[in-house]
């Protein structure tokens, strides 16, 4: 049984990403090692979805596009809340 989920998101400009989650969304984390945060999560959802294969065209995702999805309980509060915050 899965009792949780590793999510590793690739950007180009990884120390700004890692600032914006941990103050924006304030995110709690451990520091793995060297100031590198490993952010806590809540319960998450896994969608499996097709990639790009051999240049065929259609729907999928191009091989290496990420997508993430926050979820929340009460839309229109979380966006107020996220609105206030002076980022």
């Amino acid at each position: 049984m899965l009792t949780g989920t590793h999510a590793i998101i690739f950007a180009e400009d990884a120390e700004r990403t890692r600032v914006f989650y941990r103050d924006v969304f304030e995110g709690p984390h451990v520091d793995a090692h060297d100031g590198w945060p490993i952010f806590k999560m809540p319960p998450a959802e896994l969608g499996i979805h097709p990639a790009e294969q051999s240049g065929v065209l259609n729907s999928a995702a191009p091989s290496g596009h990420h997508d993430i999805f926050l979820m929340c309980d009460d839309i229109e509060a979380t966006v107020k809340d996220l609105t206030l915050r002076d980022c």
